[in-house]
């Protein structure tokens, strides 16, 4: 169930950011595997790469917006093929995650750090995957469906 998902993603990423918060304090940082992966404690106050930054009610509208869209949407995306939606229940529950953070602290906490790729969190890499799923499921998943 796609729903579950959503919400899976969505308690892992706040649990996971708590643990960091509370454990950590901004900037600190520690190697998990040297000069590769480190876990560093981020606030972001943008998007991805920062972008954005301190544009809060602009993120947190958008976050509202998508997740509404999502829900509102919910009888179309039930009847397209499963990477699509598994794909939106991935973008939902990392949109909320973010949202979370963005109307609780006014940014968002991010801690995964490759050294060679600006610091991100879980609801970003659930936002990855679930556009490019929607993107596959687009492209080829739901035209193939369509003509078969």
């Amino acid at each position: 169930m796609p729903i579950f998902l959503s919400i899976g993603i969505v308690v892992l990423d706040q649990l996971i950011k708590f643990i960091v918060a509370h454990e950590m304090f901004p900037g600190m940082s520690f190697p998990v595997i040297q000069d590769i992966f480190h876990i560093t404690f981020v606030l972001n106050p943008g998007a991805a790469f920062g972008i954005l930054a301190h544009q809060r009610s602009f993120f947190i509208v958008m976050g509202i917006a998508i997740v509404l869209l999502g829900i509102g949407l919910l009888p179309y995306i039930r009847r397209q093929c499963p990477m699509f939606r598994y794909g939106t229940a991935l973008l939902i529950g990392g949109a909320f995650g973010n949202l979370i953070d963005r109307i609780r602290f006014g940014h968002v906490i991010d801690f995964f750090d490759f050294r060679i790729w600006p610091v991100f969190n879980i609801a970003d890499i659930a936002i990855v995957l679930g556009v490019a799923a929607i993107i596959y499921a687009i492209l080829f998943k739901m035209h193939a469906a369509e003509n078969s």
